[in-house]
């Protein structure tokens, strides 16, 4: 018994010292690639210590091991976030590289990234430990017990100048956030329409903005809210209470504009009422400027053949229109739009809708019809758009809504107007620009003023995006990518038009 228990203590030993061998040369070659990782060369051929490990495959694990332990250490390893994408975009030749301004941008985006993945339980940002059920609870307790719960991170409020990529920086950072979380990306037009939706349904109820904002915060505690824009009165007081319950609730907002919040409905009807939006705005948000000068619309390739400049060109757009149907027969047809009502369209067939300026413009339509018209129709032919001023400054609003929405929208426009993009919005400036334009003096009559000049601050701010994204529709670039999109909801419409017939 004794010789036996002697043979096993040697075996035992024996074991151990080849174990402590082997783990040292793991360890010793592990160092070894790191270090080559980090810029030192070696030769696999002549490395005896590579010679310890008999099997091929598990050097191969060891490699990758080593390796990923490598990434940690330069922290490179998981790194996500918009400014990681962003670097990926450049490399790959997707993106201009070289403006300062967006990578300060980014680096706010990576940053409240960065926090948000951090605090994704403080927040509630995940949908699935995050229940409905528990946000009705919150909602009838406090109704009993009043109770705050703002966001532990502030949100982030990008504005500037037209075409200097404010969209596409946020849609980066908002591709790059978990599919689980609770998020949600809209465009504010479309945002303003649900809640006056919701406002609608709840009729009746003590305090509906508070019942909506439950909802709104209960499906999505992180908000993005693209082309942040106050126009309208009764938006404007909806607001203000509106968001207090919704940074009570919780939510996070990345919004962005082309105006500094400070200027915010600037001029508007009861704006006191408004101010302490703005106020709780700057508060709950960390403000950021785009400063860049680059209108990144304008740097895609020109394509002629949508937008036709012309003083007369009746019947020009009808011929135009009848070539992109092709053997679709055109006739009257209806788009539906909100709460059930419908938008007579002139002619229609083939996903393309005409109208003339007038029947879309001048008569009293809101973004809840341009919507509807862009949910039926990819593209929309547009007769004769006229020079902007003070006579028609209420279709110049229409024009530049319909023109959002159908950028949201990526919706193709052919049109006939009267100038270029520029030429149209020449006479709408802001208060600052006609103060800084030449006074009368007693050798000018008013008769040399241009009495359609229109002053105008929401439109003379207004018109800057609507020549940037007016440029950007009639580009080569966009033009391309509209096809394309087109092409492919074909095919998808196809194959289930296939499939209903084989079954």
């Amino acid at each position: 018994m004794r010789a036996i228990a002697r043979s096993i203590s040697q075996c035992r030993s024996a074991l151990q010292h080849q174990a402590c061998q082997y783990s040292s040369g793991f360890v010793r070659r592990q160092k070894l690639l790191t270090n080559t990782y980090n810029g030192f060369v070696y030769k696999h051929a002549n490395n005896a210590e590579f010679d310890i490990f008999q099997r091929p495959r598990f050097s191969v694990i060891s490699r990758a091991l080593s390796i990923d332990a490598a990434h940690v250490t330069n922290g490179d390893v998981n790194r996500a976030g918009p400014l990681v994408e962003y670097e990926r975009r450049i490399a790959a030749g997707e993106l201009v590289d070289g403006d300062a301004c967006q990578v300060g941008t980014l680096r706010e985006l990576q940053r409240l990234y960065d926090e948000l993945v951090q605090s994704a339980d403080a927040c509630r940002l995940d949908r699935y430990t995050a229940s409905a059920k528990s946000g009705r609870s919150r909602w009838l307790w406090s109704r009993f017990i009043p109770q705050s719960s703002s966001s532990p991170v502030k949100g982030l409020y990008l504005y500037g100048g037209v075409g200097t990529g404010k969209t596409m920086l946020m849609d980066l950072f908002y591709d790059q956030l978990k599919c689980s979380w609770r998020k949600k990306r809209i465009h504010f037009h479309d945002f303003m329409l649900d809640v006056h939706r919701c406002l609608r349904k709840h009729e009746g109820v003590e305090d509906p903005l508070e019942v909506v904002a439950g909802e709104i915060s209960d499906d999505a505690i992180l908000l993005c809210l693209d082309e942040f824009m106050v126009t309208d009165v009764a938006d404007a007081l909806i607001l203000n209470r509106l968001f207090r319950h919704l940074f009570s609730n919780g939510i996070i907002l990345v919004s962005t504009s082309n105006r500094a919040p400070d200027k915010l409905y600037e001029g508007g009807l009861q704006r006191d009422l408004f101010l302490p939006f703005i106020a709780s705005l700057k508060e709950r948000c960390v403000v950021h400027e785009i400063g860049s000068a680059v209108d990144y619309r304008k740097l895609t390739s020109a394509e002629q053949g949508f937008y036709f400049v012309a003083k007369d060109l009746s019947g020009f757009l009808i011929q135009k229109f009848q070539q992109l149907i092709g053997e679709y027969e055109a006739g009257p047809q209806e788009a539906e739009v909100v709460m059930g009502r419908t938008l007579k369209v002139p002619l229609g067939a083939d996903g393309i809708a005409y109208f003339p300026f007038e029947e879309l413009c001048d008569r009293p339509m809101g973004a809840a019809d341009y919507f509807g018209l862009c949910k039926k129709y990819h593209t929309l032919a547009l007769e004769g758009v006229p020079i902007f001023g003070l006579h028609n400054r209420t279709a110049a609003y229409r024009f530049v809504t319909l023109v959002d929405v159908m950028y949201e929208n990526k919706a193709r426009l052919l049109c006939t107007a009267e100038g270029t993009p520029f030429e149209l919005f020449e006479k709408i400036v802001t208060i600052s620009d006609a103060q800084q334009m030449a006074p009368r003096t007693s050798s000018r009559s008013r008769k040399n003023d241009d009495s359609g000049l229109c002053v105008d601050n929401e439109l003379g701010f207004a018109k800057e995006r609507t020549i940037s994204r007016l440029t950007e529709m009639n580009s080569k670039e966009y033009l391309e990518h509209h096809a394309a999109t087109i092409g492919e909801n074909n095919s998808q419409e196809g194959a289930i038009h296939d499939k209903t017939v084989q079954a």
